[in-house]
């Protein structure tokens, strides 16, 4: 059954569904320096499975990136589009540096300059087989604030030339996205937000300057979904076995060897809330961000048609209530939890 629950890209004319999917697991496996980057093994025909269950289901936003399985996440993309790329909306990103097919990312700094741009949006658009990209991304969080307003001016030519309909940057920090949202035709900032971090200013960035919120890591890169306990342990060649390393700010969700305890026990406090109406709580989660904001669009992360089915089943019972909203709120201050 489809869902009709949709929302607007910003400043955009381009609708979409209140949720994508996030293509980031479908590339496979890849790593920078021996660091895994990618959600360990997948397989092809799942993920063509699920996509096609998502776009039955109503959802017409897939987001993506040219680093994830260096190249193989486009490319099957591109083959789930053949037909109907008018009633799918692609969102894609550059910036990190690979050689397609390696399975490996070049280094942490990327490139973004108009030459490299110039470059990386033709493969994009070559691995995607299409001739234009719906909304372009920034894929380096903290690039520097000074290279990045001529990336900002190389992106406006893109749209200008039709290469591009729009663009934004996935960021957590404020500064690039006022820097980015001075464009004409930015419509988006791609942040970390989920039930337990993410940075607010930046969302309310999005609702002042009339940008999409797209919110990377919804699930809290699976915590969120209840599946994992205090012993679990990710592959080694899932990014999570190294999630760890990567805390900061917005990225809390792991502590050596597993997920972060304080965030399991938060989960069970809430977990009523989120399981309201009859919601798993992956589509309490996803409804909690549609309640916080209306430019909110979340990309939850699959692998299997189930996922994609828990996912986008979320749409038919749409946003919590202000209520649950404040609910949630006052027991995640609570110090009780910590006990």
């Amino acid at each position: 059954m489809k869902n009709t629950f949709t929302r607007r890209l910003g400043r955009s004319n381009i609708e979409v569904s209140a949720m994508g999917l996030g293509c980031w697991a479908i590339g496979g496996p890849f790593s920078l320096q021996g660091m895994p980057l990618g959600w360990s093994k997948v397989n092809d025909e799942d993920s063509f499975k699920a996509l096609d269950k998502g776009i039955d289901m109503g959802i017409n936003f897939l987001d993506t990136a040219d680093i994830y399985g260096t190249g193989h996440s486009e490319k099957i993309i591109a083959k789930i589009i053949k037909g109907r790329r008018d009633k799918i909306v692609i969102a894609t990103k550059f910036g990190m540096t690979f050689k397609e097919g390696s399975r490996e990312a070049d280094s942490f700094e990327g490139d973004a300059s108009p030459d490299y741009l110039r470059k990386a949006v033709e493969g994009s658009l070559s691995r995607l087989e299409t001739d234009y990209i719906d909304l372009y991304q920034l894929h380096l969080n903290t690039y520097p604030l000074d290279d990045a307003l001529e990336t900002r001016e190389t992106l406006e030519e893109l749209v200008k030339e039709g290469k591009i309909r729009a663009y934004g940057w996935s960021t957590d920090y404020l500064d690039r996205a006022e820097l980015f949202e001075e464009g004409e035709n930015c419509t988006a900032i791609q942040h970390v937000l989920n039930i337990f971090s993410g940075n607010l200013d930046i969302l309310k960035l999005c609702e002042e300057k009339n940008l999409a919120s797209i919110n990377r890591c919804p699930l809290a890169m699976g915590v969120l979904t209840g599946k994992f306990k205090k012993k679990t342990k990710f592959p080694a060649d899932d990014v999570r076995s190294i999630g760890h390393l990567l805390r900061d700010d917005v990225h809390i969700f792991f502590e050596e060897g597993g997920p972060d305890k304080i965030l399991l026990k938060k989960l069970e406090a809430i977990k009523d809330i989120l399981q309201s109406n009859g919601r798993t709580l992956t589509q309490g989660a996803i409804a909690w961000l549609w309640a916080r904001s209306p430019k909110t669009i979340p990309i939850p992360g699959f692998k299997t048609v189930k996922q994609v089915e828990e996912n986008a089943g979320a749409l038919q019972y749409g946003p919590l209530s202000k209520d649950q909203l404040e609910e949630i709120e006052t027991i995640l201050n609570s110090t009780k939890i910590l006990s």
